[in-house]
């Protein structure tokens, strides 16, 4: 008896948190699902090509981050000091193969600087000056920190500052990502962003960390997460979802649900996106909302509140 292969699957995700149909405006709600909306295109084009889940998730993030609405590439929030420091990984479930770089400040894509250093260096991860030489060594397109730092942002840093709090007062993890299952039947997950409003001494969060906001294994799933990057560092978030499924023979709601309702139970708030090789395409998070999306050769849909299916 032969098994039909499922086709190719894309699941995006711009952030989650305190995300609430009264806090945005009627043509915010538009611009952010049109943004998901080609998100899923560009990468769904890849994969209707028979291409490769690793070239999808990066066309799908790529649109992210040059988008203004989120927190990744252009857009990024603002560190204590007002600049944009910025962090992505890439991982190949075929291979487990992966690449990330943290703390950047000049490179207009992270999510291509993070593939650059899996498959140009013997290394995973980059930081800060070297992985900003890396990237301009690699011929990796640049940009000033006028491109990254929007009026808004300085606002959002400005009202954190006055409010004496650790992080993003509107509690909303702007972090972008994808996961995707191609026609050959391996996964691939890519997660980018600017970090929290006002982070201090170099803090790095999840997003760069392989295992905690980015795996991918074809065993199992690719995961890719958005919330309070401590904590999904503390859980191994991606890599216990991962780790589930292929041990455990959890199927993929299951998994991510335990896995977030445990990162809730030690205090954190997030969710994640997961995609398997048999063709599940979930997300489960804990917030008020997570902008999301996921497309199929049958469908694509995007949603961004809680209530919404």
């Amino acid at each position: 008896m032969t098994s039909t292969r499922p086709g190719w699957r894309l699941v995006v995700h711009g952030g989650a948190g305190i995300i609430e149909r009264h806090r945005l405006t009627p043509e915010q709600d538009r611009s952010i699902r049109a943004a998901l909306h080609r998100a899923l295109e560009a990468g769904a084009g890849v994969l209707e090509a028979k291409g490769t889940a690793l070239d999808a998730v990066e066309a799908a993030v790529k649109v992210l981050e040059d988008d203004p609405h989120f927190n990744s590439g252009r857009g990024s929030v603002l560190t204590f000091e007002g600049a944009s420091e910025l962090d992505a990984a890439i991982m190949d479930g075929e291979t487990r193969k992966a690449g990330a770089a943290a703390s950047i400040t000049s490179t207009k894509n992270p999510i291509c600087l993070a593939r650059a250093v899996m498959e140009r260096s013997p290394h995973v991860m980059l930081s800060r000056e070297g992985a900003d030489l890396f990237s301009r060594e690699q011929g990796l397109e640049q940009a000033g920190q006028e491109w990254f730092a929007l009026p808004e942002r300085r606002r959002q840093l400005e009202e954190m500052k006055a409010s004496g709090d650790w992080f993003d007062v509107d509690m909303k993890y702007g972090t972008v990502g994808a996961v995707a299952l191609d026609l050959n039947g391996h996964v691939a997950a890519a997660t980018s962003t600017g970090g929290v409003t006002g982070k201090r001494w170099g803090r790095i969060g999840d997003s760069p960390v392989i295992g905690a906001g980015t795996y991918a294994d074809d065993r199992a799933c690719a995961v890719s997460g958005t919330g309070a990057g401590e904590y999904f560092i503390r859980l191994g978030v991606a890599h216990e979802i991962c780790a589930r499924m292929r041990l455990c023979g959890d199927e993929a709601q299951a998994a991510a649900d335990s896995v977030i309702a445990e990162l809730g139970e030690l205090g954190g708030a997030g969710g994640v996106i997961v995609v398997s090789p048999a063709g599940e395409a979930v997300w489960s998070f804990n917030t008020a909302g997570m902008y999301r999306g996921r497309a199929s050769a049958e469908v694509a849909e995007v949603a961004i509140y809680g209530d919404e299916e």
